[in-house]
């Protein structure tokens, strides 16, 4: 029993063994831990909504509008870090793996510290810009302040869960974020219902939770010493290292950077179609983080499991486990949109009992359905691609499908649908707008995948002496 709970939580070595397996035993942990990250950010809503109030709810979905533009600094980090451990560990580059996490760490702390700073500033202009009501202004920003002071904590965990996975280790950030779930989940409670707080005490409930989970995941990748060394020595910011993570993390954090602006956008269009939509838009996108949750975490375990096998370059296995990959992603998206279509009124119900907003919400959540299955091919295609090293093609696929696509079509779509009801537009043209970025991003993903381009660069760098380029495992 010792020995299976050691294997549970050592590092995980995806270049050898049954890819699907392999793939499987990995992607479940952190499937669960994702679900887990997503209950945690609902519980916030789930409780402004029965003890507050319609506009707490969405002010705290506005307030998630504008942290997620703050936050994709970390995203970008967190992506760059996946990959360049992932391949270290791969090529059992010891060395190099423990002043890519030591510096990794260090630099976390301080774009959070930089960030916290600046995202305090900003939070109230940002709302503002939003077009946040009178009713709403208020709670979401009280909301969003104290959330930015435990950006250092947020951005911890997020990005050390990232190292931890591309060492092969789903296992540890799961407990981790399970820990912090349910202290947030009591906290939450003890605030809001028994001390009266409102959008404050989620806030302050969140950034507790965040910084116990990032203390653990600090503690966990300390004592990692059979794969790597944590010490004064490789926590100092190591220049190169920091500008191979930023070279890989940057088209990630822009795209990341693209989806928040769009979204910024899009949440103005919201706006202004009334404190209604605005509170069902918070419900639906609850919802829909559950959705969308398992397609991210085929895609980051897309990612890892290439990483490790570009790193020891074994290319047969990159090609099988992009195909177990997309077969586990669209299987569970499959299950999942099937679980939207018969408890979508049921899901609505949680967050709120107004009727008209729980109408609204089970009509755009199956508008959006077979887009979950879309957005599971892209994520596992796009996932193998960053795992090879190759980030701009994803982050070009983003700006397409989001500003080319999506935002045009919303504006567009609520000019030509505007009515007495609704003198804005008809809020379908946020979702449908949405659902055709999604198809959009399938079809292009899929078409650049099987192009195979993005293969060949990395194979040629790979080719190109490796004992002599400081850049061997990575394309150029």
């Amino acid at each position: 029993m010792l020995k299976k709970l050691q294997a549970l939580f050592a590092p995980r070595d995806l270049t050898v063994g049954n890819p699907m397996t392999g793939i499987a035993m990995f992607a479940v942990p952190l499937l669960i831990g994702n679900l887990a990250q997503q209950l945690y950010n609902t519980v916030d809503a789930i409780v402004v909504g029965n003890y507050v109030g319609d506009a707490a709810l969405g002010a705290v979905g506005l307030g998630g509008a504008v942290l997620n533009l703050i936050l994709v600094l970390f995203m970008g980090i967190s992506t760059g870090a996946t990959i360049v451990v992932s391949q270290y560990f791969g090529a059992k580059d010891r060395e190099r793996l423990s002043h890519a996490v030591g510096t990794t760490i260090t630099l976390t702390v301080i774009s959070g510290i930089i960030m916290s700073v600046v995202g305090m500033l900003l939070s109230r202009p940002l709302l503002k810009l939003l077009g946040t009501s009178d009713a709403m202004i208020g709670l979401a920003t009280d909301y969003l302040v104290i959330i930015m002071l435990g950006l250092v904590g947020n951005g911890l965990y997020n990005i050390l869960s990232g190292v931890m996975r591309g060492l092969g280790d789903s296992t540890s950030p799961l407990i981790y974020l399970m820990v912090a779930c349910f202290l947030n989940i009591i906290l939450d409670l003890l605030f809001v219902a028994v001390f009266g707080m409102t959008t404050d005490g989620v806030a302050w409930a969140t950034i507790i939770a965040q910084a116990v989970s990032a203390v653990l995941c600090v503690r966990r990748l300390w004592k990692m010493t059979e794969v790597l060394d944590l010490n004064r020595s490789t926590l100092r910011m190591d220049k190169a290292i920091v500008q191979r993570v930023v070279k890989l993390g940057v088209p990630a954090g822009l795209t990341q950077m693209i989806f928040a602006l769009s979204n910024i956008l899009v949440q103005s269009l919201t706006t202004s179609l009334g404190d209604f939509v605005v509170t069902a838009t918070t419900a639906i996108m609850r919802v829909d983080g559950f959705a969308m949750m398992p397609n991210f975490t085929f895609g980051i375990a897309a990612t890892t499991f290439t990483g490790q096998n570009v790193g020891a370059k074994r290319w047969d296995r990159v090609k099988q486990g992009a195909k177990d990959t997309l077969l586990l992603a669209v299987g569970t998206a499959t299950v999942l949109v099937a679980g939207i279509l018969f408890f979508g009124k049921n899901l609505m119900q949680i967050f709120t009992s107004t009727p008209e907003i729980v109408e609204l919400g089970v009509g755009m959540m199956r508008l959006l359905a077979v887009g979950y299955i879309a957005f599971a091919v892209t994520q596992t295609w796009q996932g193998v691609m960053r795992g090879a090293g190759e980030t701009m093609i994803p982050m070009w696929i983003s700006i397409v499908t989001t500003v080319i696509i999506r935002m045009p079509l919303a504006y567009l779509w609520a000019y030509l649908t505007r009515s007495p009801q609704w003198p804005n537009g008809n809020p379908v043209c946020l979702y449908g707008s949405l659902l055709t970025a999604w198809i959009a991003g399938c079809l292009l993903s899929t078409l650049v995948y099987f192009k195979g381009k993005w293969r060949k660069r990395t194979e040629d760098a790979l080719k190109d002496d490796p004992e002599e380029r400081d850049e061997s495992i990575l394309p150029a």
